[in-house]
């Protein structure tokens, strides 16, 4: 496990054309390292998340970003991704691919991969409008021993797994309090793991319900204090929902999407120089 600056360990770990999954459920979600994928201008990437919303919005409207495998997209409590809409009809800044599951798809699909399995089994529910898509991403199957109905969700192992956390300690040792999500399962499927945390502890108590990524899982970690912002860390600040509300507006015209965007993400030297430059205490 490396401890690096966030900017020289996205360079060393983040390569054009691979998959990345940036995870964290309405709870850290790391920002940080996004924006920082954005100043780097990398390419061709086929981003992975549960429930992509504002960072994701970001990273496709700044041209990130050829495909989207994903559950849910939309600005909480708000609206629209107004950027990722604008690319899927209109192909603005380019071309999205989309490869849509529900929740329990991509939950278990991140278990299988964490498994080593290729392909998570699951019951076949109540069918969806996802079935009839031209290329359904999953197929259906009869169990051999009961004759249920089952479904076969691929698994997923991205390239490259991304999230935020509270705490690491001197070991290296990753410590996420609060809703977990998908974080785990993430973590444990992709071929590379990259943490940014709030701060470096000699040693913290991990209590009941906490998550704890043991060294040998993070390929690199920076500390990075506020990068969830505007996400939420627990312990630490809360959600900005001011933001979420107002980035309704600012990403629904490519122009002020891309002034915003411009000032804030790539005229800022690093996450600490973008919240000076919103007016928050990292």
């Amino acid at each position: 496990m490396q401890l690096l600056p966030l900017a020289e360990a996205i360079a060393t770990h983040v390569r054009d054309g691979q998959s990345v999954a940036l995870e964290g459920f309405t709870h850290l979600i790391p920002f940080a390292a996004g924006h920082e994928i954005i100043r780097q201008r990398r390419r061709g990437l086929h981003l992975i998340r549960m429930t992509p919303d504002i960072l994701y919005d970001q990273m496709v409207g700044m041209g990130c970003a050829s495909q989207l495998t994903f559950s849910w997209a939309g600005n909480p409590g708000v609206g629209s991704l107004h950027r990722v809409r604008d690319a899927v009809e209109h192909d603005w800044p380019g071309p999205l691919t989309l490869h849509e599951f529900t929740h329990a798809q991509m939950a278990v699909a991140y278990q299988a991969g964490a498994s080593a399995m290729p392909c998570a089994i699951m019951r076949a529910h109540a069918p969806t409008d996802l079935a009839l898509l031209p290329h359904p991403a999953t197929r259906q199957l009869t169990c051999p021993f009961s004759g249920v109905a089952l479904e076969a969700v691929p698994a997923l192992n991205p390239d490259v797994t991304i999230l935020h956390a509270q705490q690491i300690d001197a070991e290296g040792n990753i410590l996420i309090r609060g809703i977990v999500g998908a974080a785990k399962e993430a973590a444990m499927a992709a071929r590379c793991l990259l943490v940014t945390v709030e701060e470096q502890v000699e040693r913290f108590d991990a209590g009941m319900n906490a998550v704890v990524l043991p060294a040998w899982v993070v390929s690199c970690a920076s500390v990075v204090p506020g990068g969830a912002h505007p996400s939420y860390a627990h312990g630490y600040y809360p959600r900005d929902n001011a933001f979420c509300q107002a980035w309704d507006d600012i990403a629904r015209e490519r122009e002020s999407f891309l002034g915003w965007m411009r000032r804030h993400v790539q005229g800022s030297r690093d996450h600490a120089d973008l919240l000076r430059s919103l007016g928050v205490a990292a």
